[in-house]
This record gives C-alpha cells, sequence and structure tokens, in this order.
C-alpha cells in the first residue's frame, strides 16, 4: 500500500523544500503539501492519510488545532510537530504530548532524522 504523508506548514518555501528532500530519499511515498490547516484537513479527511507532519505556528488553525481535529477523526494517524520555538512550559507542544502527541523537531533539523521517525510511525 502506496503511503500518503501530508505536510503542513504556512510558508510554502519549507513546504516544497521539505516534500522535494523526502522525495529524493524516499521516492515510494507519496507527499501532499499544504500551507492551510484547513485545506490539510479536508484531505485528511477523505481517509487517505498514512501520516502528517505539520508546523505549529500557523495563521489559520496552529498545529495543535490540526492534531486535535486529527486526532477526534482518526487516533491511529500519527503526527510530527516541526517548531522553531524552543522550549516554554505553556506551548501548546506541552498540551499536545499530554494528549498523546509523541514526535517534535525542532527547526532546523536533518532530513535524515524526519525520515527515521516518519518510518518508526508508519510501522509501529
Amino acid at each position: 500500500m502506496v503511503k500518503l504523508i501530508c505536510i503542513v506548514d504556512d510558508e510554502e518555501e519549507i513546504v516544497q523544500n521539505l516534500a522535494a528532500e523526502i522525495k529524493e530519499h524516499r521516492p515510494e511515498w507519496k507527499l501532499m503539501a499544504f500551507n492551510s490547516g484547513l485545506e490539510a484537513i479536508k484531505e485528511i479527511m477523505k481517509g487517505q492519510v498514512s501520516l502528517v507532519i505539520t508546523d505549529i505556528a500557523m495563521p489559520d488553525m496552529d498545529g495543535y488545532e490540526l492534531f486535535w481535529r486529527i486526532k477526534g477523526y482518526d487516533a491511529n494517524i500519527p503526527v510530527i510537530m516541526m517548531t522553531g520555538f524552543g522550549y516554554d512550559p505553556s506551548h501548546v507542544l506541552v498540551r499536545s504530548k499530554k494528549e498523546g502527541l509523541r514526535d517534535i523537531l525542532y527547526k532546523p533539523f536533518e532530513t535524515s532524522k524526519l525520515i527515521e521517525l516518519i518510518e518508526l510511525r508508519l510501522n509501529s
């Protein structure tokens, strides 16, 4: 079965670069890029998405709300959050981790680390 991975970040350049880097290492994965959490959730609710990679800070729907909506739809879809912010005890990451978020990557990160996390979650 082909794995469908959604990448969500409001910065188009980040989404496109990340998709290109992942595709270079795993051409068999199908990637969909979104600059809006609202557009991503529409695709996710079609039922074909295997994993979601999302930024936290986005204008229309932040990563926490996207995570919350995904978990409400299908708790089995793994979510990997990306952030350029450091640790803050009141940050949405703390709330998300309490609600089941397992993976966080702090920007900048190595694509190889992301691919390892994707493979881990797709195979668990």
